[in-house]
């Protein structure tokens, strides 16, 4: 490394721009408190976008209903959102309502009450799995390890009992462990792909790792298929005008081995992952085709990481140092957005 200049290891920096999470929004207490519809009373008449408990009597049956929890979340808008744009009826879930209308239903639930995440999955042929409390430090380590296990057990228990065929469950880069090791673990190699050691130390990443054997144990009861997307760097287009902070330095971004990935990428590998059939059960990392910075991928590694030389593939320019190649070949998948096309620099 280069003596001049040292990596910021400390937990909880140097991670995606703009907003404490990567993903969706935590389970308990996130979100805005202001309603964006209203609570379901008796007699009220149903409509699009209302918000309900989860219990309240709905269709079952439906081939085209999907769940998706963490919708009032930083990741949940824009996956609900492409969900509906594709022909679903998609049942936002999550403790608080969302800031926007965009799912036909909204439920209010409690991820860690199975009774409620029965109740909320009823009738549905998938479920998306994005919330989650999204990184540690916000609650003590424990809170944020039985609440995001707990949750992911309940999806997934709750949607094989139910006879849900498919689900999807948002994992974490931070598998890997990289972004808040207290040893300062480094990649093995380039790019990191899902052959990468688990190595995660924290709450958070060991809670995703937890969930990933949680789901391959619930698919081999009945073969339901389950991929656990093993997120990069979320963010969402209003995000980019933060890249010019960064994209300069080879010392930034690096605790996410400078990869990113947009939100709306994710939703369509989302939607893809529920469609595809003969999966099986399996993890996949999720990322864009380039890395998030104005300089070459093997200059990023040079600069940070002399020592490491097992470089697996030909990086000639600005390729993601987070393979993306399993998603793009088992999913059909393909990321469709790019940092460079966003940027400003007098943004």
């Amino acid at each position: 490394m280069n003596p001049q200049k040292e990596v910021n290891w400390v937990k909880g920096q140097d991670l995606p721009a703009g907003a404490d999470s990567e993903k969706a929004s935590a389970i308990p207490g996130s979100g805005d408190p202001k309603r964006a519809g209203e609570t379901k009373r008796a007699g009220d008449a149903k409509r699009a976008g209302e918000t309900k408990r989860a219990g309240d009597p709905k269709r079952a049956g439906d081939p085209n209903r999907i769940v998706i929890t963490g919708t009032a979340g930083l990741l949940g808008p824009d996956v609900a959102r492409h969900f509906v744009e594709c022909g679903y009826h998609v049942v936002g879930v999550d403790r608080v309502p969302p800031k926007e209308n965009i799912c036909q239903e909204n439920l209010l639930a409690d991820l860690t009450d199975a009774g409620q995440v029965y109740s909320a999955l009823s009738g549905a042929m998938g479920v998306v799995h994005l919330a989650a409390l999204p990184r540690p430090g916000i609650y003590t380590s424990h809170v944020t390890f039985a609440n995001n296990v707990v949750a992911a057990y309940n999806i997934l228990e709750a949607a094989d009992n139910l006879g849900i065929k498919k689900a999807v469950v948002a994992s974490s880069e931070c598998a890997y462990g990289f972004c808040f090791s207290r040893h300062h673990l480094r990649p093995v190699y380039f790019p990191v792909d899902e052959e990468h050691p688990a190595l995660a130390e924290d709450c958070y990443g060991i809670g995703k790792i937890a969930a990933e054997k949680a789901a391959e144990g619930i698919h081999r009861r009945h073969g339901m298929q389950i991929i656990s997307f093993r997120l990069g760097n979320v963010i969402t287009e209003p995000m980019y005008g933060h890249f010019k902070g960064w994209i300069h330095d080879p010392f930034k971004r690096v605790l996410n081995v400078w990869n990113y990935i947009d939100a709306r990428d994710i939703a369509s590998a989302c939607r893809l992952a529920i469609e595809k059939d003969g999966l099986g059960c399996d993890v996949m990392n999720l990322a864009a085709d380039d890395n998030c910075m104005d300089i070459k991928s093997r200059d990023l590694i040079r600069a940070v990481f002399p020592d490491i030389t097992d470089i697996r593939g030909e990086l000639a320019g600005y390729e993601t140092l987070y393979s993306n190649a399993k998603a793009k070949k088992l999913l059909g998948w393909q990321p469709a957005h790019s940092w460079r096309d966003h940027y400003c620099p007098a943004g």
